[in-house]
């Protein structure tokens, strides 16, 4: 059997529907550009398939920003782009991809898709070209279904050999009652499309290339119908793309569910797609987790938390209201409630972080405690340090960062600064109420506040009473 595909990815659309100036391909849904989808959904065929693949990306509006996604894909040495200038319908699309990537004519076969389909997986690609292998005779094969709302897709007309798809533009009445459409998605074999391809003509009301004309009753091609329309389901709209983002976001809360990630109310938790989650994590209301974060076993995580692109490991608790980005949570550590913390934020193992702390940049050993309303940033504290309430790092001198540097087993009392850059050593104590500004060695005392005056009697002079 032949074994080389090249799979065309047709991405050169505006999205005037989607309100945006940005290619709709790179649109966001559950975290992941809709074009990613349709990508990893076409090599998990190939490679499921045993057929060598390279992925051809039409471009169109906007094309410095898909080859700047091109640049930062995982897959770049598989992905190629082409660049159609000008919006003449799908077929020039396609002439364009072979124009711009001529080392695509020597695949057997070219798979064509289009980039806004989100919901489409290898096992619909699979489906279609094991009929086309089936059949030595047929050159090509489009996937279709049934659905009860036909309008603006183009309708199947079967033939005694093959078929062909008419344009809702160009069909008449009785053409448009048809509920068999087409799904545009295509595998051909490539010397089709080369013998066909320059002789399609923009002979209909669009004044548009169709590539459906590479589909004709007097050609050896099939129509594929499949059961279900969902995975064809395409965005052209914010509407429709809130649509697929909620299935999306529904497999994989049903998928992690099924591995033992328990959600108190699944309905009431936005995740990503690329959010990975531990058996034995319970998930409260509320909660947002998205970008590359990944969720340990045994993990609580409470209500109206929001956690992006953060490792959190085992048996560690995040509780109510807190905000974490870019951080990275050792075992058996407790956040919050209401604690925040930023980017570069290095958590040790059984860490306290308590209700309204930030930590920004900072490393903190196994079992440190920030318990209440202190400012962590660019810092470093060592194991079992304690750090009373209203605690600062006073790490900003108005142009330029500074680094603290505190100790093991140092205590550190409340309503404290630090003026970075500085060293606080281990075994250290600051008495609270001090701003400290020089270093502190290893088992050193600091005090660093103005002397107490008492007054005896002196406070009736400052106490004020109610007039009765």
């Amino acid at each position: 059997m032949s074994n080389s595909i090249g799979m065309v990815i047709l991405a050169a659309g505006k999205g005037t529907r989607m309100k945006t100036e940005n290619p709709k391909a790179l649109a966001q849904c559950a975290g992941k550009p809709l074009l990613d989808y349709v990508i990893d959904a076409a090599f998990t065929f190939a490679k499921n398939s045993s057929l060598r693949a390279e992925v051809g990306v039409v471009v169109g509006h906007r094309k410095e920003l898909l080859e700047k996604w091109w640049e930062n894909h995982n897959q770049k040495s598989l992905i190629k782009t082409a660049w159609q200038k000008e919006q003449k319908g799908t077929a020039d699309a396609l002439k364009a991809c072979f124009t711009d990537i001529p080392d695509f004519w020597n695949n057997d076969f070219t798979l064509v898709a289009c980039a806004d389909t989100p919901l489409i997986s290898a096992d619909e690609f699979k489906e279609l070209f094991s009929v086309l292998i089936q059949d030595p005779e047929l050159v090509g094969v489009a996937a279709t279904f049934e659905t009860l709302n036909p309008t603006g897709y183009g309708r199947i007309l079967r033939g005694t050999k093959g078929f062909r798809i008419i344009e809702e533009k160009d069909a008449d009445e009785s053409q448009r009652k048809i509920t068999e459409v087409n799904s545009a998605f295509y595998i051909l074999k490539t010397s089709h499309i080369k013998s066909i391809l320059g002789t399609i003509e923009n002979k209909n009301k669009s004044g548009e290339f169709y590539l459906t004309d590479l589909f004709q009753e007097n050609f050896a091609v099939k129509p594929v119908k499949f059961k279900s329309e969902t995975p064809f389901l395409g965005v052209n709209t914010l509407e429709q793309l809130a649509n697929v983002d909620k299935i999306i976001r529904s497999n994989k809360l049903k998928d992690l569910m099924i591995n033992g990630v328990r959600f108190l109310n699944p309905e009431q938790v936005y995740l990503d797609f690329h959010v990975e989650i531990g058996t034995g994590t319970i998930i409260y209301p509320g909660c947002t987790l998205i970008g590359q974060t990944k969720i340990g076993s045994s993990v609580v995580i409470e209500s109206n938390c929001f956690i992006k692109n953060s490792y959190i490991a085992d048996e560690v608790e995040i509780l109510a209201s807190s905000y974490i980005e870019g951080a990275d949570i050792k075992s058996g550590a407790t956040i919050g409630p209401m604690a925040r913390l930023r980017p570069g934020s290095d958590i040790g193992e059984k860490v306290k972080i308590g209700n309204f702390v930030e930590v920004k940049k900072s490393k903190l050993e196994r079992g440190a405690k920030v318990s209440h309303l202190s400012y962590i940033g660019d810092a470093e504290i060592g194991e079992n340090t304690n750090i009373g309430c209203g605690f600062i790092t006073c790490n900003y001198d108005g142009a330029n960062k500074h680094k603290t540097k505190i100790g093991s087993n140092t205590f550190i009392g409340s309503d404290c600064q630090a003026v970075a850059p500085i060293e606080i050593g281990n075994d250290a104590f600051v008495a609270a109420g001090s701003t400290i500004t020089k270093n502190i060695p290893d088992g050193g005392f600091g005090i660093a506040r103005p002397q107490q005056v008492t007054k005896e009697g002196a406070a009736r002079k400052f106490l004020k009473t109610k007039k009765t």
